[in-house]
C-alpha cells in the first residue's frame, strides 16, 4: 500500500507535459522576426556590465589579458546558448527552460525550474531599475538622492533601503505599460536602444584604438616601480604596488587571473535566454529562436573583446576605475568629452537590460499559470493586444514594491541560483533526448522542420511493428560497443542512468573543487572524481544517436552539454552560505505552492483525472503524437511489409 502510494506520487512529479506540436496555432501575437530576437537578446545581454565590468575584471585579475577572458566566457555561454538553441527548435512555445524541462524530466523539475526563474527576473528587474536611477541621478549631480535622504529615510539597516527610489518605480511602471501595451511596440523599442548602445560601443572601440598605445599591454613592473618611487609629483592617486602590477607584460597575473576572471566574465552573457520565452511570439521560431541566440552572444563578445582591449590600450590595466572605467580612461587620453557619449550609452544599455528583465518575466508566469502549477488568474491574455496582461501588470507591480523599498545587493546572487540552474536542466535535457531509441512522430518531425519529410513507402501500406534491434541485452559489449547504429530500449536506458550519475558526480566535484582548492586530498578526490567522469562520458559518447531531423542540433555530443553541465554547477558552488538559505527560503514558499495548489491542478492532472482523453496535438485533423510521445515512446503506427 505504502510503495504503491510512493510510486503514485513519483508519477505525478515526474509527469511530463502534454503540448500542441502545431507551432503557427497562439493565443499569443505572431509578429516578431529573427531580427528583432537578436535586438531582445543583445539588449538583455549587453547591459551596462560592459561599462562596468571590463575595468574590474582587468585591474584585478586579469590584466590585458581580459580579452581572453571574454573568449573564455563566451565559449562557455556559447555551450548553453546551443543547448537552448536545439529545444527552441524541439518546441517553439513560450517557457523557455520551464517548458524545456516540462517535457523532459518532469513537473517537478519545471516547477523548481520556473519558480527560480521568475525571482532572477524579478531581482533582474528591481536591481536595473535602481542601477539606472542612480546612473541618471550621478548626471544630474545627485538631486533625487539628496532629495530622498531629507523627506523620506527609512531607518530600518540591513532590510530596508536607506531610501525608497521613487524614480526607478516610474521606470519599471512605464515599462510595464509598454509591454502590456503590445509585443511588436516593446521590441522596437528595444531594436532603438539596443542601436544607439552598439554604435556607442563601437564608437568607443574606435576612439581608444586611435588614443590607445601598444606599451600598455607590455608593461615593466620594475619601471614602473622605480619611476613612481623616483617622482617627486604631489599625487591624490595611490601609488601602484608590487601585488597590483603582478608579473607586467599581457599576463600580468597569469593564466590563473585569466580563469578567474572568465568566471567573472561569464555572468556579464547571462540573459540570451529571454530569446526563448517568444516562441509563441516570433514568426517562424524554429529557425528565429536558434539563429537569435547565437546571433546575439556573438555581437556581445565582440563587443566586450573590443571594448576590453580599447580600454586595457587605453589606460595601464592597473589604473583602471572599478566603477567608471571607461570616462576615467578617456580623462586619461585627453578626451572628456567623450564621457557624455559614455553616459548616453550607459542609459540606454541599462534601458534595454531592464526591458529585457521584464519581458520574459511575465510570459514564464503566464506559461506556469497555464498549466495549473500557478494560479489560474494569472494566465489572463489582452484580446486586444494579445498580449499576458495580468502576468505583465503583477509582475511589474512587485518588481516595482522590491525596487522602492529594499536595498538589492545581498539578493543579486540568487539570480545567478536560477539561471545556472535553468542552464544546467537545459543540457541535461538536451543530453537525454538526443540518445533515446524512438522516432519522432512524423507529424512532430513536420512541425520542427520547414522542409517536406521524405515520407517512406511503408507509411502508405498501412501499419507495420518496428523491426527487432539484434542483440538488445545488457551486456559489457552491448553497452561500450553496441552493434545497433539506430538508439535502443538499453542504449536509452544506459543514457539516463549516466546523466543521472553525471549530476551527482559533478555537485560532487564542484564542491570538492570550490572548498578544497589545492590540497592534496582534494586534488586526489578531483581526479577520482574526474576519472569517472571521463568513464561515464565514455558510455554515453559509445551509444547511437537519434537521427530524427531537427531545425537545429547541438553538435558535438555528449561533450557541449557535459561541459556545459560542469561549467554551471561550479558556478553555482561558488556562490555563498547566505545566497544558499535565500534560496532555501525561496524554494520552501515555491513548495507550498506547488503541493498546496500546482500538484492538484496542473492541466496534465485534469487530463490524468478526466475520463476521456482527446489529443492535443493535431495535424490535417488526426492526432499528433504528444511531446511526451515524441520523444520518449516508440512509434506505434508504421506499417509491416508483407514477407
Amino acid at each position: 500500500m505504502i510503495l504503491a502510494t510512493l510510486k503514485d506520487i513519483g508519477k505525478q512529479l515526474l509527469r511530463v507535459k502534454v503540448v500542441d506540436c502545431n507551432s503557427e496555432d497562439s493565443r499569443l501575437s505572431r509578429c516578431l522576426n529573427t531580427f528583432d530576437l537578436i535586438a531582445l537578446g543583445v539588449g538583455s545581454t549587453l547591459g551596462a556590465g560592459v561599462y562596468v565590468l571590463a575595468g574590474a575584471v582587468a585591474r584585478d585579475d586579469s590584466g590585458p589579458a581580459i580579452v581572453l577572458s571574454f573568449l573564455i566566457a563566451a565559449l562557455a555561454s556559447v555551450l548553453a546558448g546551443l543547448c537552448y538553441a536545439e529545444f527552441g527548435a524541439r518546441v517553439p512555445k513560450t517557457g523557455s527552460a520551464y517548458l524545456y524541462s516540462y517535457v523532459t524530466v518532469g513537473e517537478l523539475w519545471a516547477f523548481i525550474t520556473g519558480w527560480n526563474l521568475i525571482l532572477s527576473y524579478i531581482i533582474g528587474t528591481s536591481s536595473v531599475a535602481r542601477a539606472w536611477s542612480a546612473t541618471f541621478d550621478e548626471l544630474i549631480g545627485k538631486q533625487i538622492e539628496e532629495f530622498c535622504r531629507r523627506h523620506m529615510t527609512m531607518n530600518a539597516p540591513g532590510v530596508l533601503a536607506e531610501y525608497p527610489d521613487i524614480f526607478a518605480v516610474v521606470i519599471i511602471l512605464i515599462l510595464t505599460g509598454l509591454l502590456a501595451f503590445g509585443v511588436k511596440e516593446s521590441a522596437l523599442v528595444s531594436k532603438v536602444f539596443t542601436c544607439i548602445n552598439v554604435i556607442v560601443l563601437l564608437s568607443v572601440v574606435i576612439a581608444g584604438f586611435i588614443k590607445g598605445n601598444q606599451k600598455n599591454w607590455n608593461l615593466i613592473p620594475d619601471e614602473i616601480l622605480n619611476v613612481t618611487s623616483n617622482s617627486s609629483l604631489n599625487t591624490s592617486a595611490p601609488l601602484p604596488t608590487k601585488e597590483s602590477l603582478g608579473a607586467g607584460g599581457f599576463l600580468p597575473f597569469g593564466w590563473t587571473g585569466v580563469f578567474s576572471g572568465a568566471a567573472t566574465c561569464f555572468y556579464a552573457f547571462i540573459g540570451f535566454d529571454c530569446i526563448a520565452t517568444t516562441g509563441e511570439e516570433v514568426k517562424n521560431p524554429q529557425r528565429a529562436i536558434p539563429v537569435g541566440i547565437v546571433a546575439s552572444l556573438l555581437i556581445c563578445f565582440v563587443a566586450y573583446f573590443g571594448v576590453s582591449a580599447a580600454l586595457t590600450v587605453m589606460m595601464p590595466y592597473y589604473m583602471l576605475d572599478k566603477n567608471s572605467p571607461l570616462p576615467v580612461a578617456f580623462k586619461y587620453v585627453g578626451w572628456e568629452g567623450a564621457t557624455y557619449a559614455v553616459a548616453t550609452g550607459s542609459l540606454c544599455a541599462l534601458s534595454t537590460s531592464l526591458l529585457g528583465s521584464m519581458f520574459p518575466m511575465p510570459r514564464v508566469i503566464w506559461a506556469m499559470a497555464e498549466d495549473g502549477l500557478l494560479f489560474k488568474c494569472l494566465a489572463k491574455i489582452s484580446s486586444r493586444t494579445k498580449t499576458p496582461l495580468t502576468a505583465t501588470v503583477i509582475s511589474g507591480v512587485v518588481a516595482a514594491v522590491m525596487a522602492f523599498l529594499f536595498d538589492l545587493k545581498d539578493l543579486v546572487d540568487l539570480m545567478s541560483i536560477g539561471t545556472l540552474l535553468a542552464y544546467t536542466l537545459v543540457a541535461a535535457c538536451v543530453l537525454v533526448l538526443r540518445y533515446q531509441p524512438q522516432q519522432p512522430s512524423l507529424a512532430y518531425e513536420m512541425a520542427n522542420t520547414q522542409e517536406e519529410p521524405e515520407i517512406p513507402e511503408a507509411f502508405n501500406e498501412g501499419n507495420i511493428d518496428m523491426l527487432p534491434q539484434p542483440d538488445d541485452r545488457f551486456t559489457m559489449k552491448n553497452l561500450l560497443l553496441p552493434s545497433n547504429t539506430e538508439p535502443s530500449p538499453l542504449s536509452g536506458f544506459a543514457v539516463n542512468i549516466c546523466t543521472c550519475v553525471l549530476g551527482v558526480l559533478v555537485c560532487f566535484f564542484s564542491v570538492v573543487a570550490v572548498q578544497g582548492g589545492l590540497a592534496l586530498w582534494s586534488v586526489s578526490v578531483l581526479s577520482i572524481l574526474m576519472l569517472l567522469c571521463l568513464t561515464v562520458t565514455f558510455i554515453v559518447w559509445r551509444q547511437p544517436q537519434n537521427k530524427a531531423k531537427l531545425a537545429f542540433k547541438v553538435p558535438l555530443l555528449p561533450f557541449v552539454p557535459i561541459i556545459s553541465m560542469f561549467i554551471n554547477v561550479y558556478l553555482m558552488m561558488q556562490l555563498d552560505k547566505g545566497t544558499w538559505m535565500r534560496f532555501a527560503i525561496w524554494m520552501a514558499l515555491g513548495f507550498i505552492i506547488y503541493f498546496g495548489y500546482g500538484i492538484r491542478n496542473s492541466a496534465e492532472a485534469m487530463l490524468t483525472r478526466s475520463d476521456t482523453y482527446t489529443p492535443a496535438c493535431t495535424i490535417k485533423g488526426e492526432p499528433m503524437a504528444t511531446e511526451k510521445d515524441a520523444f520518449l515512446h516508440d512509434v506505434n503506427a508504421i506499417g509491416q511489409e508483407d514477407s
